[in-house]
């Protein structure tokens, strides 16, 4: 085995959106794993949102990735030494191994994997930490209730289409909100939407407005917020009283900088968003999934059973090469892609 591995840094930080110019494709010597520790050939990484916030020098719920550290995230891969008791060579694992083709990491804070209970990659999505935030937002925040509307965007998603398949299994309406017709054909076709609004196909509040409340006659009582911009005001004014908002992300914003920056030239106003809250009776709640790995072991117990048999599906978008992470991640803030977004690192 070469003792070289390859690792993406963060080269400088970014105006707006990200370019190939913020990031760096380094070579360096494989770690050695210190005590407690394992080392790991990493097969696949994540590309999820929120590293698009740890790429600002902002205040946050996480401190940032500092210039020329490795860009952070979820990996699996494959145990090649161990300092734990918790894992031996060969394990396939999760963890917190960063866009890397090895990494070390304390064995604490990462979990085997069984192979033969679901392909490696859905620790990445389905049975990780998106599908993990869409269960425990919709059922902790949400508090479905048979009957009712449920309106999520980026339907198609990891987190948007977990949430879809669970209201529908508890009774609810379903309805997405997505990217362009093919997006919104797997959300009622794969995923079993009861409809799914292109935000693309509309592109000013009262037309958004108007397709949405046609998917939504009775109104929404649940809106999952993972984007924010445009779906925000228009899910925003067709709340039922007494509805819930588990706020979870605002993808549309991410680009504008840290959670200061304004809406992105939106006409949301704080004191409309208030008022709309106060006269609706609505719950906001917002949550860091972090914050509630306790659960996890409870997501698992349901949702595996439900993956196995059918009634919750999966779509996984694999770009192939550590080197191309960065457009394929590029891609995912402005949705290019089509499920969950994977790299498939060797």
């Amino acid at each position: 085995m070469s003792n070289q591995m390859k690792q993406i840094v963060l080269a400088s930080r970014p105006d707006g959106a990200p370019s190939p110019e913020n990031f760096r494709l380094e070579t360096a010597d494989i770690p050695t794993a210190g005590e407690g520790e394992i080392l790991v050939e990493v097969s696949h990484m994540s590309l999820d949102p929120y590293m698009r916030g740890r790429m600002d020098d902002a205040k946050s719920y996480a401190a940032p990735v500092p210039i020329g550290g490795k860009m952070e995230g979820g990996s699996v891969g494959r145990v090649l030494a161990s300092n734990s008791p918790a894992f031996a060579e060969g394990d396939h694992v999760f963890g917190p191994f960063g866009w890397a083709t090895h990494s070390t990491a304390d064995a604490r804070l990462c979990r085997k994997l069984d192979p033969a209970q679901a392909p490696v990659t859905t620790a990445l999505g389905v049975l990780g930490m998106p599908g993990f935030t869409g269960w425990w937002g919709f059922n902790e925040y949400g508090r479905p209730k048979a009957g009712e509307t449920l309106a999520v965007a980026a339907a198609t998603g990891p987190v948007g289409s977990m949430v879809g398949q669970l209201a529908k299994a508890k009774g609810l309406r379903a309805v997405g909100i997505a990217g362009g017709a093919d997006k919104c054909a797997m959300a009622t076709d794969m995923f079993g939407f009861d409809a799914c609004v292109d935000h693309r196909a509309h592109g000013d509040f009262k037309s958004l407005r108007g397709a949405m409340k046609d998917a939504c006659p009775d109104g929404i009582d649940i809106y999952f917020e993972n984007v924010g911009g445009p779906v925000l005001e228009a899910a925003l004014s067709l709340m039922n009283t007494h509805g819930r908002i588990p706020v979870c992300g605002m993808i549309a914003w991410y680009n504008a900088g840290g959670l200061g920056a304004d809406a992105g030239g939106q006409s949301l106003t704080a004191p409309k968003l208030w008022r709309t809250i106060l006269v609706n009776f609505l719950s906001v709640n917002g949550f860091i999934i972090s914050n509630h790995w306790n659960r996890f072991p409870d997501f698992v117990n349901e949702v595996a059973p439900m993956l196995k048999d059918g009634r919750v599906k999966y779509k996984e978008d694999i770009t192939e090469g550590l080197e191309n992470a960065p457009e394929a991640f590029m891609g995912l803030l402005t949705g290019a892609n089509q499920g969950k977004a994977i790299v498939k690192v060797n």
